[in-house]
């Protein structure tokens, strides 16, 4: 398969991270495009199989502060025309959203570090959510969220924000973070950790305890993604 990762983080510990390495792993073909450097994407959303689009330090309606993100937003809008089987993360997923016309703003809480995520009974039933169990510990950093799009259907919620929704059958927005490894989290904690909200050494505490299990559902989240993706032919 050739799969796109689209990303707001051009550093080592941006982007990606987990999700990019299994795509390598199974051996299909990674092409990343850095959309805040304001270059155009570098195909039509059809010369992918799959597409990611992941998180950022900027907000979805900042469109002042970053000219690019009406440009993503549109090339988002197109992968949804095509049918290309889509997966947003963090920033991702509510410019998903925002590209299928619901309302994306301030959350009703912050939710940074570890937190409790409910998956909906309709999670279940889903082809990339139901790899999950029914209650996560999810390691999420975001101000903003989404409302649910029109026609989507919810998969999980916390009493912060809404958490993950299935757009059609080939699209899918998750709030948290499931492609985070310890590298990208230590330079984020290094980056941003007054925004924590406890104490460093408490949430890293929390990281060593929550990260092993926390990465083996991303792991199987990501590859249910890309399983769901993959041409007939490969399959």
């Amino acid at each position: 398969m050739r799969v796109l990762s689209v990303v707001h983080d051009d550093s080592p510990t941006g982007g990606g991270g987990l999700f990019e390495r299994i795509v390598v792993e199974r051996g299909d073909r990674l092409d990343r495009w850095y959309t805040a450097n304001g270059d155009a994407p570098p195909d039509e959303p059809g010369a992918w199989d799959a597409i990611m689009v992941f998180g950022g330090v900027m907000h979805p309606d900042q469109d002042a502060e970053h000219e690019w993100l009406a440009g993503e937003t549109a090339f988002i809008e197109s992968t949804l025309g095509a049918g290309v089987p889509l997966l947003g993360v963090c920033l991702g997923a509510q410019l998903v959203a925002r590209a299928a016309g619901a309302r994306v703003g301030p959350a009703r809480a912050a939710e940074v570090g570890w937190h409790e995520v409910a998956l909906a009974d309709t999670a279940a039933a889903d082809p990339v959510l139901g790899v999950l169990p029914s209650r996560i510990t999810a390691f999420q950093w975001h101000y903003y969220g989404f409302d649910v799009p029109e026609g989507a259907v919810e998969l999980a919620s916390s009493p912060a924000a809404n958490q993950a929704y299935r757009l059609g059958d080939r699209a899918w927005g998750v709030q948290f973070h499931p492609e985070v490894d310890r590298d990208m989290l230590d330079d984020w904690f290094a980056q941003g950790g007054d925004e924590l909200g406890k104490p460093l050494d408490v949430v890293e505490a929390e990281t060593d305890r929550h990260l092993p299990t926390w990465n083996e559902q991303g792991r199987a989240l990501c590859s249910a993604f890309l399983d769901v993706a993959a041409p007939v032919s490969v399959r």
